[in-house]
């Protein structure tokens, strides 16, 4: 499941860089998050490190993109190597 930001969100900037997929964004008024490239940090790190870093406790899960562990990591992996081309 794709996470997504609240608008309880302060912008305080600390959840952007904190994204391993770089799926965290500034919107109109506070961040988003592009569900396309969110993978809950499968792949990279046990925990969604946004979760983690965010004060105000603002980014719980979207409803709207429910996704397991296996196709989260679906997901990891092709978005990683899609970066990797890229770099080629």
């Amino acid at each position: 499941m794709a996470l997504m930001i609240t608008d309880e969100c302060i912008n305080c900037d600390v959840c952007e860089p904190e994204c391993p997929n770089d799926a965290i964004y500034m919107g109109l008024e506070i961040y988003e998050i592009d569900p396309n490239k969110c993978t809950e940090c499968v792949g990279h790190y046990d925990a969604p490190q946004c979760q983690q870093v965010c004060p105000v406790d603002c980014i719980p899960m979207n409803p709207a993109f429910s996704e397991n562990q296996t196709q989260l990591m679906a997901k990891y992996q092709a978005l990683t190597a899609a970066k990797k081309a890229l770099a080629k």
